[in-house]
């Protein structure tokens, strides 16, 4: 499998950008979701560095006052910057909108199109189903990382006013690292869901960000139940279960989130090559 340029096609009266970025897959997609990609990303980092600079105000009282409940979902230790961290930002909110974010990209990067017609004018010209998987599974990467950066942005500017000090760079980077790569789970297995069954959009956005709810869910109420080992069974666990604030880069969680994203790609390249794509 190669993710080589693949020239495509520019329409007449076209801009320069756009016919410059209309030589690959990869790029044109990326410039056409160039808009969407910039406010996942905006929206992001300015959630993170709000609930973290909201550090300074928690009380030992606010603290303690944290229901019981909400303790599986990283929110048994508020009173260090790690642990206030862990729950209140990248326990939280965070980690959804990563979810919705690869349902949301990867449900428009095979479903929209067949769903539209567009697929069958892409596939017309040389390119083969599986570069074009890839190409797409690329972007969608990128936006990820891009996300992720504007996390780690923000949690690198508010680190010394919202006295996160104690929280190295080191483990701001590696939690920023395991973002990246939960939003490519999801976006992953979005895009492998509208590849293998050619069901429409809002399809697979749903039963991709319904999958992640449900993942979310488990995660957090596991240990309420005695239950912890079911925890191993969503990536919320490889993603946060390590403390990477704390602990900095975990390389076995590192490497399940990336071996979950390539079996799921390769599953999905395999049915998508195989298919009838006609309506």
């Amino acid at each position: 499998m190669t993710t080589d340029a693949v020239s495509l096609p520019t329409l007449p009266g076209t801009s320069g950008p756009s016919r410059a970025f209309s030589r690959s897959v990869y790029a044109k997609t990326l410039f056409d979701n160039r808009r969407v990609l910039a406010v996942w990303a905006l929206a992001t980092g300015l959630l993170a560095m709000a609930y973290a600079g909201f550090y300074p105000q928690l009380t030992a009282n606010a603290a303690d006052s944290v229901p019981e409940a909400m303790r599986g979902f990283g929110f048994d230790d508020l009173t260090s910057a790690a642990g206030y961290l862990q729950g209140a930002v990248f326990g939280l909110l965070v980690p959804l909108l990563a979810t919705f974010y690869g349902a949301a990209t990867g449900a428009r990067m095979i479903s929209a199109d067949e769903e539209s017609g567009y697929l069958d004018l892409l596939l017309a010209h040389p390119i083969s189903r599986t570069q074009l998987l890839l190409h797409r599974i690329a972007a969608l990467a990128t936006g990820a990382v891009l996300i992720a950066t504007a996390v780690l942005g923000a949690m690198l500017t508010v680190r010394t006013s919202a006295k996160l000090d104690s929280v190295p760079v080191a483990g701001f980077t590696a939690q920023a690292v395991n973002l990246a790569l939960l939003a490519l789970v999801f976006g992953a297995l979005a895009t492998a869901i509208g590849a293998a069954t050619g069901k429409g959009r809002a399809t697979v956005f749903g039963v991709t960000a319904g999958a992640g709810v449900l993942a979310y869910a488990l995660h957090g109420f596991a240990p309420q139940t005695g239950a912890d080992w079911l925890r191993h069974l969503t990536p919320f666990h490889y993603y946060i279960g390590g403390e990477p604030l704390r602990n900095g880069f975990q390389l076995a969680d590192v490497g399940v989130l990336t071996a979950t994203t390539a079996v799921l790609v390769a599953l999905g390249a395999w049915r998508f090559s195989r298919r009838d794509i006609g309506r």
